[in-house]
């Protein structure tokens, strides 16, 4: 059985099992099939029907001379399609995150969401002496941060249950929100607002305002986030900040093909 447990049941176990083996595959250079077992936890014979479809799919190859197996490089296309969507959204955005970063000298950040995790993807910086930097690539629990609870805010039911079982949430600082409750409360005063506000919840002493920006099918594709000293960021009118970060992403929206008058989300004030 999988290393990994089977917390909801409308998982697809095989699917699971088969990309558990994926990331253990992925891990190695090469591995053989009893190791891929120990590191998983599968059955041999479970191992190898898992592997035989991976190859037979593309997405593993098995040295003929040493019967070890392989990613192959059909995973590396996969990843590069990606890599290349981001950096179109990259493109995008960086004229607005720079807009923003000179509208409030503060440092302003690109986000996406994988899942439950934020991933900051690009950055504007600001050039007060007092500033935020954040490493490109971080990751960060979205429940703590404004942008990952601005694009929380737009995550189907299924999601956001499943979200709800997670609880009680990971606490980063005093002000971290841990039940599903509060959570839940904060996700719909974000969406009714059209922004979120991250007030010391995932580091002491910072503070961000962040709104999402939407695909043109509706789709919440990332998040801009505005951050600095919470002493310095909270002081100003936030409500007047957050309508400022909205209402621009809601511009990079449209360039996005965005029409908000198609879906259900907030319109500029």
């Amino acid at each position: 059985m999988s290393g990994k447990p089977m917390r909801n049941p409308a998982i697809v176990q095989s699917v699971a099992r088969g990309l558990d083996l994926l990331e253990a595959v992925a891990a190695a250079d090469e591995i053989g099939l009893v190791e891929l077992g120990h590191r998983t936890g599968l059955q041999p014979s479970t191992t190898h029907r898992l592997l035989a479809t991976l190859i037979s799919c593309g997405y593993v190859v098995q040295n003929p001379q040493t019967s070890r197996y392989r990613l192959s490089h059909k995973v590396v296309e996969l990843a590069g399609v990606l890599e290349t969507r981001i950096e179109r959204l990259r493109t995008i955005v960086r004229p607005y995150l720079v807009a923003l970063r000179d509208a409030t000298n503060e440092t302003t950040n690109l986000c996406l969401l994988d899942r439950f995790t934020l991933v900051y993807v690009d950055q504007a910086e600001s050039s007060r002496t007092v500033r935020m930097f954040t490493e490109l690539g971080r990751r960060a629990p979205a429940h703590a941060c404004g942008a990952g609870k601005a694009m929380l805010a737009y995550q189907s039911p299924e999601v956001l249950a499943d979200l709800r079982r997670r609880e009680p949430f990971e606490a980063l600082t005093p002000h971290t929100i841990t039940s599903a409750a509060a959570l839940e409360g904060e996700l719909r005063r974000a969406r009714a607002r059209g922004y979120a506000i991250d007030r010391e919840e995932y580091e002491e002493g910072v503070a961000c305002v962040a709104a999402p920006i939407f695909g043109s099918n509706g789709e919440v594709l990332a998040a801009a986030s505005v951050s600095g000293p919470a002493a310095r960021l909270l002081r100003q009118d936030v409500g007047e900040l957050g309508e400022l970060v909205r209402d621009r992403m809601l511009e990079v929206s449209r360039e996005l093909g965005y029409n908000p008058r198609g879906v259900a989300a907030p319109a500029a004030a």
